[in-house]
């Protein structure tokens, strides 16, 4: 006679028990997942477990932004923090970096990829920072009605213009491969470029956040739009309209005075959206004189004395009167002069103690 071994069916789990009760309530995704897993898609123990400790943590926090060295509560407080007791001390954290590194590598099924989605799950920590990041400078925008912030503007305590002075970087390197390959030349590495998508997504909050010149500059020129839009005349005096910490009389002036500093797209920015005019020459300041027009001044002085006396052996207090360009007048402390030269004989340039060789200079 043949017999047969006798199997004892298995036992089902806590958590199983829990939802077998149908006398209880139950919650429907920990339902849906149970019968998924057990029922219509039988899986691996590991991964069962994974997935089941995946909906509990989505269901408390909204998602699978798991830290990595998250793990479920040990046995004598996981109930108490609303685990089942046969999770205790599951490594979901690592359990979830599994998943992504198999996901990366193209190793796990749609099915599994699926399941994972359905509870919130972010492929990669980049694209985590990434959304959390462009959430901030989207509630920054918001407050401040641009997207130009200062390095160290934060939102919420997010650091916004850090994250924004990253994200410029990536947006020209990703414009200089554009241009790169627009002209046929080779590109050797996309790596730290932003894509398209991700440009859009920062346009769509402030068209000019990532503008060709100072991002200063920038914010300056839309924070005096926005006093004219309001009703108000241009500022022109330093410190008359100070805005979220600019001073737009100091930049409107220093936009008049450096108009030919300016690229065509910034003249003309400036001049009809603003109606700034650049400054007329009789308000700009007299160029500050370099070390060298001054010396060029003295020396002018010298040979006029050489010239007038003969000779180069000019007394210590003498002052010497010249006219200088636009016929002004003025007096230099010649004698003085001299003796610095004199003294500063060694480290001279050349062609200077030549010059003043020439004009009958007494080096001792």
């Amino acid at each position: 006679m043949t017999t047969f071994p006798l199997t004892l069916p298995r036992r089902p789990s806590t958590p199983a028990k829990t939802l077998l009760k149908f006398s209880t309530p139950r919650d429907p995704a920990a339902l849906a997942a149970f019968i998924n897993l057990r029922v219509l898609n039988p899986e691996h123990e590991h991964w069962r477990r994974g997935v089941e400790a995946a909906v509990i943590y989505a269901r408390a926090h909204g998602d699978l932004r798991v830290p990595f060295t998250f793990r479920v509560p040990a046995a004598e407080n996981a109930e108490k923090a609303g685990w089942p007791a046969s999770l205790a001390n599951f490594p979901l954290g690592q359990w979830t970096a599994d998943a992504r590194r198999f996901y990366s590598r193209g190793d796990m099924d749609q099915e599994r990829v699926a399941q994972l989605e359905k509870l919130g799950m972010v492929w990669s920590h980049f694209d985590v920072a990434w959304a959390e990041g462009l959430s901030a400078a989207r509630g920054w925008a918001a407050e401040h009605g641009h997207l130009l912030a200062p390095l160290d503007a934060a939102y919420q305590g997010a650091p916004v213009g850090i994250w924004l002075k990253n994200a410029r970087v990536a947006a020209r390197k990703a414009q200089e491969i554009e241009q790169r390959r627009a002209e046929g030349l080779p590109v050797e590495s996309s790596a730290g470029a932003m894509t398209r998508e991700r440009r859009e997504q920062l346009e769509e909050i402030d068209p000019s956040w990532c503008p060709a010149w100072p991002v200063t500059w920038q914010r300056c020129f839309h924070l005096v739009r926005q006093h004219l839009d309001t009703g108000q005349v241009l500022p022109t005096v330093a410190g008359e309209v100070v805005r979220q910490g600019e001073d737009l009389g100091r930049w409107v002036t220093s936009v008049r005075l450096g108009w030919d500093q300016l690229t065509g797209v910034q003249q003309w920015m400036c001049e009809q959206v603003l109606g700034i005019e650049p400054a007329a020459e009789d308000e700009k300041p007299t160029p500050r004189r370099t070390q060298a027009d001054k010396w060029a001044m003295h020396f002018e002085a010298a040979r006029q004395f050489f010239e007038r006396e003969g000779h180069l052996r000019v007394p210590r207090k003498h002052v010497e009167a010249i006219v200088g360009e636009g016929q002004e007048e003025r007096e230099l402390r010649l004698g003085a002069w001299i003796g610095n030269q004199r003294s500063r004989a060694a480290t001279l340039p050349p062609e200077r103690a030549e010059k003043l060789s020439a004009i009958g200079m007494r080096w001792s």
